[in-house]
């Protein structure tokens, strides 16, 4: 089974700095004549808010004709309290409503694909427990298949035992409790955006993934991190094994965020905002 995902798209009628790399995404995908093709986040430039972003989004993911499985990024639907745009219930409706469930399970003869809301993993207390009792049924439920987790958010950046990495990675807590999930479910591969760099890895037996953004790299306005920093995708090759290839698209710009920071999201005073239910 062949999966192709992508990952970071950033896409908007109104602020169109990143939209160019969607054609030539979009015509290699088709190309590749995949199985499934997973979107693991922020596939709009700024969902969170502005509604129209996801509609313009979903309606470019049409033109894929090929089963779409998408989870949310933090620019879909919100990110941490205290950010200036924080997950809560009415951001996750509009998901709900316009794109689909944040989370799912996606069954084929060997393989079940589980696809998590990461945004609720250190958001508040209750919305963390019922995404891992969820994520727990889930795994559960996969029989004899082998299974493959997607989400916005990856493990880690560093080393799996770091401390809290704040914006990009799974908060310390939550971590350990999805890796004891991952650790006891054998599963297979873990894969991931949200960082704008591509990465290969392994934790224990399971593979860790970093697929490339589509829509931009980031500079040294941002701590520097492991991975290559370009546009592209990843292809997931399953079988007896999981073969992972990182993707640089030809036709794709590597756009660097740095340079439009300003532009495409201005700074933001951090709101307090309703609690996620």
């Amino acid at each position: 089974m062949r999966i192709i995902q992508i990952t970071d798209t950033h896409l908007s009628p109104a602020k169109t700095h990143f939209n160019g790399n969607w054609r030539p995404l979009a015509e290699w995908i088709e190309a590749q004549q995949p199985d499934l093709v997973i979107h693991t986040g922020d596939l709009a430039l700024d969902g969170a808010d502005i509604e129209n972003d996801l509609v313009f989004s979903m309606q470019l993911m049409t033109e894929l004709r090929f089963p779409l499985l998408i989870v949310p990024g933090n620019h879909d639907v919100g990110h941490m309290p205290g950010s200036a745009q924080p997950m809560n219930a009415e951001r996750l409706q509009r998901w709900r409503r316009l794109v689909g469930p944040d989370e799912w399970v996606h069954d084929t003869k060997n393989w079940r694909f589980i696809g998590i809301n990461s945004l609720t993993l250190g958001s508040n207390p209750e919305a963390e427990l019922q995404q891992f009792d969820w994520s727990k049924n889930a795994l559960a439920g996969a029989g004899t298949r082998r299974i493959a987790m997607f989400a916005h958010k990856p493990l880690f950046v560093d080393e799996p035992n770091e401390g809290d990495t704040g914006y990009w990675s799974v908060r310390p807590s939550a971590r350990q409790h999805l890796r004891d999930l991952i650790a006891a479910h054998d599963v297979a591969l873990f894969a991931s955006g949200h960082l704008h760099r591509a990465w290969i890895g392994k934790l224990g037996s399971t593979k860790l993934a970093w697929a490339p953004a589509a829509a931009f790299i980031v500079g040294p306005m941002e701590r520097d991190m492991p991975g290559e920093r370009i546009v592209g995708a990843m292809v997931h090759t399953l079988g007896d094994d999981v073969h992972t290839e990182i993707v640089q698209i030809k036709g794709m710009t590597p756009f660097l965020l740095d340079d439009v920071m300003d532009e495409v999201y201005p700074r933001a005073k951090p709101a307090v905002d309703k609690a996620v239910s």
